[in-house]
């Protein structure tokens, strides 16, 4: 990829009170000078982290009126030189800012083409710039939490600490090949196998955040779930607080899945209210069941409901949770078991304890105390990876076998953690990556 040359783009989405339009590049300082006009004198002349008010000019045509904000290299967000041009938002305004920054030589910026520059000028790695995507596309304080906490570090903090004490075993190692024909050993294998064991757990525990991680940045799945008319369309229409499910008094009146998303305490939650379970001959009820079951098997979170307590219809999986709840609680008679949750979704009553019990399921405490959660798909790939490999190195090192091929498995982790931070990486996943940003960032 080319850096040297300039890059303009809008930074915010059109339609606002202002936007703002990025200019990054060798000439993006020069570019912006042909343009605006201040009476504080070129832009040039000015230190960075300054902010200017003058016009921007199409020759002698008045374009808008706007704050210029100058940042100098190596001190910027990409490395390099940077204007940020503070306008109105209008789309009109901002298309014209762009084409005249075009016609002066720079070029339009592609998705994330800001964002990668910083990569590779050093100022982030690879998984802090997956984190700044995250970051924008954050709608809780959970996702958000996570996102700038994996953007600060800690993530990349905790994979450096791992990193280097695999560089300082894999030197032994290969200070020990050199001297192969002297048969002689730099390590001690008891403790090389304790130390790959103990790196081994800290992968193991990075990895198996992912379940909470992923399902937080999506939304955690909560599937109702219950015989027809025990309430679930009922009791979704009160968790959104609008009638989004059809309710009536006829079974099998929900025949598809319906999906609501909804923040509780800072954790998103996507609910779905689905067919109710039963013996039926109808095609078009059984289709529905089938989703039903389709979604119990997806859910993170499984609201089971009954009017009375009865044995479970639902099989829990490793990892996932359950929340027994008897509704029609206003029934004279109605008992509540340990440990159940009741209420009355059609007189609103003990939702907020349901909603306690749903959150409840969701632990967030790693992410309070700002450790690393894994979010992204392709990091907990890479952490499987190299769980195996430190599981060969392992198996090797117990087994006696040759020190060159236990070095051969450390470097591979070495490597498989250089892919998440970008010190290893290729142009095709680079670009899949940076694809997915939105332009101007």
């Amino acid at each position: 990829m080319i850096i040297n040359d300039t890059i303009v783009a809008p930074a915010t989405p059109t339609g606002g009170a202002i936007a703002i339009v990025r200019i990054e590049g060798g000439r993006a300082i020069a570019i912006c000078q042909e343009l605006f006009r201040s009476s504080r004198g070129p832009l040039a002349d000015l230190k960075g982290y300054s902010a200017t008010y003058g016009v921007i000019y199409d020759g002698d045509r008045r374009i808008d009126d706007v704050i210029v904000t100058l940042f100098r290299e190596p001190h910027s967000y990409t490395g390099g030189d940077m204007v940020e041009i503070a306008c109105h938002g209008s789309a009109y305004i901002v298309g014209e800012i762009v084409r005249l920054a075009i016609e002066k030589g720079a070029r339009a910026a592609s998705a994330g083409e800001f964002t990668k520059r910083a990569f590779l000028a050093g100022k982030i790695d690879l998984s802090q710039a997956e984190a700044v995507a995250d970051i924008i596309a954050a709608d809780s304080m959970a996702s958000l939490t996570m996102a700038d906490t994996q953007l600060r570090g800690a993530y990349s903090d905790a994979l450096s600490r791992l990193r280097g004490e695999l560089l300082r075993l894999a030197a032994l190692l290969e200070l020990e090949l050199d001297f192969s024909e002297e048969d002689v050993e730099f390590a001690d294998r008891g403790e090389l196998t304790t130390i790959l064991e103990t790196i081994d757990q800290h992968i193991t525990s990075l990895s198996s955040s992912f379940k909470t991680g992923n399902a937080i940045k999506r939304g955690v799945a909560v599937a109702i779930v219950g015989e027809p008319n025990v309430g679930k369309s009922t009791l979704l229409n009160r968790i959104v607080g609008e009638e989004r499910a059809m309710v009536s008094d006829i079974a099998g009146t929900t025949r598809d899945s319906i999906e609501e998303s909804v923040v509780i305490d800072g954790v998103r939650f996507r609910f779905i209210d689905t067919a109710g379970l039963h013996q039926t001959d109808d095609r078009l009820e059984n289709m529905g069941i089938e989703r039903t079951h389709k979604a119990i098997e997806q859910a993170q979170i499984i609201v089971e409901m009954f009017e009375q307590k009865s044995e479970d219809f639902v099989t829990l999986k490793e990892g996932q949770h359950i929340v027994r709840v008897i509704n029609k609680c206003d029934i004279e008679g109605t008992v509540i078991p340990e440990g159940w949750v009741g209420i009355s979704a059609k007189y609103d009553r003990g939702i907020e304890g349901l909603l306690g019990a749903i959150r409840g399921c969701v632990d967030t405490n790693d992410l309070l105390r700002g450790e690393a959660v894994v979010s992204n798909s392709r990091h907990y790939e890479a952490l499987i990876r190299a769980h195996q490999a430190l599981m060969r190195a392992t198996d090797a090192l117990t087994a006696g076998i040759s020190t060159d091929l236990v070095a051969q498995d450390i470097r591979e982790v070495l490597a498989i953690i250089g892919e998440i931070t970008g010190e290893v990486t290729s142009t095709d996943i680079l670009s899949e990556i940076f694809s997915k940003f939105c332009i101007g960032k």
